[in-house]
């Protein structure tokens, strides 16, 4: 099956053990939303998870491996009925505000799926802020004038007003989900009426709309922080056709191998490879890297950068639906579905919160009357304030504010982190492990030294080892072939050439059986004081043996990135620790870690890796996260708290780690680690704030202090709080 597309205006069915449903759903904008949708959907689908993402505004659904999936038509009408819309494509990437919209059909639904591409002032949920209002003013001018009126101005204020808020309640009662802020403003809205607080039901019922309208204001600045992700690649392309014709035709149609011209200024409209020219480019949109880079005949380039100087011409590699900007914004909605574990703790709390807070309500507005004989409609008044205070929104949506706020800013920065849960591991690191090559070093190592033994020559020693790294592009091998060609030497082939899991790379040449190794396991003495003494001098080792006997040795030297120096400072002033885990000699690791200032481990096979971290956190020393290329070491990223690549935008670096770093540089893992310090800050503020109002509101209404209105707007005032302070994440990134 086809993988879902960002820009995908259907559902997707993704394939394999565990069927996945997902939903492009119009209308959602708050934690509300997010309960409702998946109360109704369990109901058809009880064997499966429901994962709503308002930010991206998607449905998914999972089904275990085993279960009966459920029928694509009974999920969207279990949605469609609570009044949200299915179709049209995510968030990300269709630029529309679906509001999550009251109203009658007229526009004074709570219809979600009456989104309008516009200003904010132009939706239905502003139309219904219009009408409530004036209908509240025009009652206070009734109330002045015309007094033999009162109080059916307020009452018919507060009707209409009130109708589509009781509509949607009755709709999402029906899916499931029947304590609601629409069901609690509806009993509390008509209570009011029937004790004779009319311009209070009327004020109140205006002031929710006022809250529901900057929800609403609020997720679709939320919404933008994602969209401006997918809005990078341009939607036309000037394709240059095989007799030298140039085209314009839209970017979605790009299929691989075609080739296109970029002027200058213009984005690039598609990953691919530079055939033709040679230009600054700037990669900021991508990887948050600041300094252009010059980018020449067969080297890559990425959607959405933008060509500075030079005309060139690109040759598509990759389609729209699996560019570098498209895999990161489906990276980000796939993060965005996967709760974190302090999300899923607040939404089992307000489960339960939710039914104790309404009991509470109904104990304050029974109790007093029937057993010390206190007035019934102050304390029924006091109880229906308590409704209005009991709504977890706040709560509810004050984690995944904060988490999508916090993966569409580290995505703007070329940070990419999958999903909360990984957040909140990164924001506890304690130490970093690193590989050295690539890593720390800057991965292009060059011969220094050639030693052969017996009667090798130096120049046979290179020859024989070229011939086995023949056609590998690893650094160790071009430093070897490199050498080669600065010799001028011819290289015999190579055949039953096999790499062997910690061990090097062999091969039979000549008729000889070679080994390209390390040389840690060979007991020569005179290969040993060899390897030391490269070691002392900070070389790495290759040694060359045949079946056994070693013929020789080449040393390599492989200079510290600029960078890395900087960014292990600033881990250092963060209180973070670093170590270096390499397959290099222990004396060639004990060099480098002596010029970087660190901790290093040499010698290490991959389990040894794997082993040193996890010696790492049991020692006190942990959480740990793995920095690496997402593959050669496996089995210590998988051992690592958190898993991060460094990959310059390669699939590599995008699919395969907890998090990646597609500036390649070592100063994003400071970064990445301060983005996730700062939204875990945001969300424990969000916390305190949903929590702290509650508190205080209900300590104030039982006590008399406060009214319904105020509740109101400590209710909608919470969630507008939360998800603005949640917003400062991007405004930093």
């Amino acid at each position: 099956m086809r993988r879902a597309s960002p820009h995908d205006p259907e559902a997707a069915i993704e394939g394999g053990a565990a069927p996945v449903l997902r939903l492009a759903v119009g209308g959602m904008d708050c934690a509300s939303c997010a309960l409702k949708i998946e109360r109704a959907v369990g109901r058809v689908a009880p064997a499966s998870e429901v994962s709503v993402n308002v930010t991206g505004g998607t449905v998914r659904v999972d089904t275990p491996a085993g279960a009966t999936p459920p029928e694509r038509p009974a999920v969207e009408a279990a949605i469609t009925a609570l009044g949200y819309t299915i179709g049209g494509a995510p968030t990300a990437g269709c630029g529309h505000d679906h509001g999550h919209d009251h109203g009658d059909g007229t526009g004074h639904d709570h219809a979600h799926g009456a989104a309008i591409d516009g200003p904010w002032w132009q939706t239905p949920k502003a139309r219904l802020v219009g009408i409530a209002g004036l209908m509240l003013a025009v009652a206070m001018v009734l109330e002045v004038t015309w007094p033999v009126a009162d109080p059916w101005p307020f009452v018919i204020a507060a009707l209409i007003g009130l109708a589509p808020v009781a509509r949607q309640a009755f709709r999402a009662a029906r899916g499931g989900s029947v304590l609601t802020i629409e069901m609690l403003m509806t009993i509390a809205a008509l209570g009011a009426l029937a004790i004779g607080a009319a311009g209070e039901a009327a004020t109140v019922v205006f002031l929710f709309a006022v809250g529901e309208l900057l929800e609403g204001v609020a997720a679709a600045r939320a919404r933008k922080g994602i969209k401006a992700l997918a809005d990078l690649v341009p939607r036309t392309a000037r394709r240059v056709a095989a007799d030298g014709s140039v085209r314009e035709v839209p970017a979605a149609e790009l299929a691989v191998g075609e080739r296109v011209l970029v002027r200058p200024g213009d984005r690039v409209p598609a990953d691919g490879t530079v055939v033709e020219g040679a230009a600054l480019i700037d990669e900021s949109p991508v990887n948050g890297e600041s300094v252009p880079r010059e980018k020449l005949t067969g080297d890559d380039v990425f959607a959405g950068t933008v060509v500075q100087d030079r005309a060139i011409t690109v040759e598509v590699t990759a389609a729209a639906a699996d560019n570098t900007i498209a895999r990161v914004v489906r990276l980000v909605e796939e993060a965005q579905e996967a709760k974190a574990p302090v999300a899923r703790f607040i939404d089992r709390f307000a489960r339960i919160y939710m039914p104790i807070a309404v009991g509470l309500a109904l104990a304050t507005a029974v109790l007093p009357p029937l057993l010390g004989g206190a007035e019934w409609s102050v304390w029924i008044y006091r109880g229906l304030a308590l409704l209005l205070i009991a709504c977890p929104c706040a709560l509810v949506i004050s984690t995944p504010a904060a988490i999508a706020s916090g993966l569409a800013a580290g995505a703007r920065r070329g940070l990419l982190i999958k999903g909360g849960a990984v957040l909140e591991k990164l924001a506890a690191i304690r130490t970093v492990a690193f590989d050295k090559t690539g890593t720390l070093t800057e991965g292009r190592p060059r011969v220094v030294t050639v030693e052969g033994f017996g009667t090798l020559a130096a120049d046979e020693v290179v020859r024989l080892a070229a011939a086995l790294e023949t056609g590998a592009a690893h650094p160790i091998a071009r430093a070897i072939l490199d050498e080669a060609g600065t010799r001028d030497l011819t290289l015999p082939p190579a055949r039953d050439v096999r790499a062997i899991p910690g061990e090097g790379l062999s091969g039979v040449v000549e008729g000889r059986s070679l080994l390209l190794g390390s040389g840690r396991r060979q007991d020569d003495a005179g290969l040993a004081a060899a390897i030391a003494r490269a070691g002392e001098a900070g070389h790495s080792i290759a040694v060359l043996t045949e079946t056994g006997r070693p013929l020789g040795l080449i040393a390599m030297e492989d200079a510290p990135r600029g960078d890395a120096l900087d960014g292990l400072a600033a881990l250092k002033r963060r209180g973070i620790g670093a170590v270096m885990l390499t397959g290099d000699t222990p004396a060639t690791a004990s060099a480098m870690a002596r010029r970087l200032g660190i901790e290093g481990h040499g010698g290490l096979m991959p389990e040894d890796k794997a082993r040193i971290v996890q010696d790492l956190t049991r020692s006190g020393r942990g959480p740990v996260a793995k920095l690496g290329d997402g593959i050669n070491d496996a089995p210590a990223l998988a051992a690592a708290s958190v898993g991060i690549a460094m990959g310059g935008g390669t699939d590599v670096a995008l699919e395969t780690a907890d998090a990646a770093l597609l500036d390649d540089r070592v100063t994003g893992v400071p970064a990445l680690i301060d983005l996730a310090r700062r939204t875990m800050g945001v969300i424990r503020q969000n916390v305190a704030i949903a929590i702290g109002l509650k508190l205080v509101f209900l300590v104030t209404t039982i006590a008399g202090l406060t009214g319904m209105w105020p509740a109101i707007l400590a209710d909608t005032g919470a969630t507008v709080l939360v998800t603005a302070n949640a917003l400062r994440l991007l405004r930093r990134s």
